[in-house]
């Protein structure tokens, strides 16, 4: 996805979010639903002027960085050679977020749903389309798995990422699986996540001190 086309895309999506908490802005509860527990029930509430517009401001806060990233990183010269990549990454998470807005204001509105349920296989969906995003990255200080032996190395880099895109893909599947088994979802879910994380780290130090033996 060219920059062009993406930057106009998530604008747009983001204001769309601002003129959607304009006009039902009379139409929400005081307070308004805000927080979900594990088992996807409403357990938390805040007032409707920052249930309206939170979600819009913290999406807004993520575009200005997706579009600065490439700008300010050093080694911007790397993310330009991932950056069709990087651009449909920043639309799918804008999208993503206002699904959670969207959501959120459903609740509100009073539809009765299971907020985990909902959430579980867009996050995995998510996921998935990350792995397959990282797996294309080149080494960067802001996109993708960074830690002191990644970031030391071009192969120890490419080798962790070339693992990471599976463990990210395989954690997409378990969330979206894990819609199914009820309570015990969020488990799974944070289970899967975590290990996706941790085993390229954990990989990553393997491989530098293959390369650094002393």
């Amino acid at each position: 996805m060219s920059t062009k086309t993406a930057t106009i895309t998530a604008i747009t999506l983001v204001a769309i979010s601002f003129l959607v908490a304009l006009a039902l802005y009379s139409s929400m509860p005081d307070p308004m639903p805000s927080h979900w527990n594990a088992a996807g029930e409403i357990d938390g509430y805040m007032s409707r002027f920052w249930g309206m517009v939170l979600m819009p401001l913290i999406t807004l806060g993520i575009l200005l960085l997706f579009l600065a990233i490439p700008k300010i990183d050093p080694l911007k010269a790397n993310i330009a050679q991932f950056i069709d990549s990087y651009n449909l990454l920043m639309v799918l998470f804008i999208a993503y977020m206002l699904y959670v807005y969207a959501l959120t204001l459903l609740a509100a509105l009073g539809y009765t749903f299971n907020m985990t349920a909902m959430l579980l296989p867009a996050m995995g969906a998510l996921f998935i389309v990350i792995g397959f995003l990282i797996g294309k990255a080149k080494r960067n200080f802001f996109v993708g798995i960074r830690t002191p032996w990644t970031l030391s190395s071009d192969t120890v880099w490419a080798k962790t990422h070339a693992l990471g895109k599976w463990t990210f893909v395989g954690a997409g599947v378990v969330c979206i699986v894990s819609t199914f088994f009820g309570e015990t979802a969020f488990c799974f879910m944070m289970l899967a996540l975590i290990s996706a994380g941790l085993v390229p780290i954990v990989y990553s130090y393997l491989l530098w001190k293959k390369e650094n033996p002393d």
